[in-house]
């Protein structure tokens, strides 16, 4: 039972751990989308999956949810695709002309390929502009979309419910509904976009961007200020009282006790716990050490042999200190700081193997996280926000599919003036997901045979 204890706790907490700080880091982004007013249909803790527990906003109309994958969590925010399918203007408006229409009704009415116009649904699905209807499982055609669209819920001036405060629901249509565009097909598609983050200016798609990176960090200074202030770290009292004895340990065996203070060790003074940890380093060379120990206000003297390894089996008393609001916030500082530090001499080549391994994966953070959660609260909650640090300047490399990396990308095209070609964009972000995935094999490999 002890073993199979052993092998949960480190999945349950590390799960849980990077599960709240991703869930967290994308709700960074969507607070940020919403605010530029793009759409975002769904936030989930956990990835993708079809099977899941949600609820949807009745005021902007996003999924919120939990899904059985919990490793993560997604937003899904409307026009993160780059790519363009030329027939979708065709198709959105023909869609909301019928309200429910068919793929391959769609296709007879439009004269088009019924795969370019399955093409142009999926396409407008992810910007919210469409709704899916899901029918007969074994009746559908294609395994990952429905063969059957309905307009969505619109009001007179194009908005949907993803629009939020915009969306004029007394005069609005329902889902499914036929609607008939005040305006041409084109320009229909262009008011489409203009609620996406392709249709956001340079500023404001860097903004989403980086908003999940900022989350992150100031969730770990959050975590940090709030445990240095009000549940307080465990800090070594420097005097010369034991704290603990370990069970099956030479001093347990020779009758020591927390409480017990040792006064002399070999016949030199102690008066804090500092001369008493120098002074047993430096004693022992026979194998035992003599201590003169009071306990309830009696002296007693002892020679106790060490144990195989040189060790007596007593740790210091420690007590909680609590700082002020200023200082956790300076502590805070600095490990910010210091993650970044890190993070940049991981990008230095002298430095990058040892950095590498110095990290951990996704087995070592587990392990740890069960460590830490083992530890107490607040060891737990430092814990986590050095990992929220870490995953919120990680994110900020400059490498695809990282937010980085997608950020990147935008600088050149704004300074270019020109949109980076799609297949260079997908050919960079395959070239990251390889060099994540050494990267992970490599730290798997560290963490082995750390634990090993």
């Amino acid at each position: 039972m002890e073993a199979i204890s052993e092998i949960i706790a480190p999945i349950f907490w590390g799960v849980l751990l990077l599960s709240v700080l991703v869930f967290v880091h994308e709700g960074g982004h969507f607070l940020a989308a919403r605010a530029c007013g793009v759409r975002v249909t769904e936030l989930f803790l956990g990835m993708p999956c079809r099977f899941n527990v949600h609820f949807s906003s009745k005021r902007i109309g996003t999924k919120f949810g939990v899904t059985p994958l919990l490793i993560g969590g997604y937003a899904a925010i409307c026009g993160m695709d780059p790519q363009t399918v030329p027939c979708a203007p065709a198709v959105l408006a023909a869609v909301h002309r019928r309200g429910t229409v068919s793929v391959s009704e769609l296709a007879r009415e439009l004269e088009l390929d019924p795969d370019d116009v399955l093409d142009a649904c999926a396409f407008l699905l992810g910007w919210g502009s469409i709704a899916p209807v899901y029918e007969d499982e074994s009746k559908q055609s294609s395994k990952y979309y429905p063969m059957t669209y309905a307009s969505m819920p619109r009001d007179a001036a194009g908005n949907t419910v993803y629009d939020g405060k915009a969306f004029d629901r007394t005069h609005a249509t329902k889902q499914g509904d036929a609607w008939v565009p005040p305006m041409g097909d084109d320009e229909f598609y262009r008011c489409e976009r203009s609620h996406t983050y392709l249709g956001k200016g340079f500023w404001k798609r860097a903004f989403m961007l980086v908003a999940g990176i900022i989350v992150n960090i100031l969730t770990g200074f959050i975590l940090m200020v709030g445990v240095y202030s009000i549940v307080g770290i465990q800090s070594v009292d420097n005097v010369n009282t034991i704290g603990a004895v370990e069970a099956g340990s030479p001093a347990a065996s020779a009758g020591l006790k927390a409480g017990d203070a040792i006064l002399m060790v070999d016949g030199e003074s102690t008066a804090t716990w500092e001369e008493v940890y120098n002074a047993l380093q430096e004693s022992g060379e026979d194998g035992t050490v003599d201590l003169t120990v009071e306990h309830g206000g009696s002296q007693r003297q002892m020679s106790i042999e060490l144990s195989d390894q040189g060790t007596l089996g007593i740790s210091a008393s420690v007590r909680t200190v609590r700082l002020n609001p200023l200082d956790s916030m300076r502590v805070g500082a600095m490990y910010i700081v210091q993650t970044a530090q890190g993070v940049i001499r991981m990008l230095t080549p002298q430095h990058t193997v040892e950095m590498l391994n110095n990290s951990a994966s996704i087995v070592g953070i587990s392990v740890l996280s069960a460590q830490a959660a083992q530890a107490g609260a607040g060891t737990f909650l430092s814990f986590a926000a050095l990992i929220s640090f870490s995953l919120g300047f990680m994110n900020l490399l400059p490498i695809p599919p990282l937010d980085g990396g997608k950020l990147l990308i935008e600088i050149v095209q704004a300074l270019s003036r020109r949109q980076v070609p799609i297949k260079v964009q997908a050919a960079f972000s395959w070239l990251g997901i390889i060099l994540f995935g050494l990267l992970f094999v490599y730290m798997l490999r560290v963490d082995i045979l750390r634990l090993l």
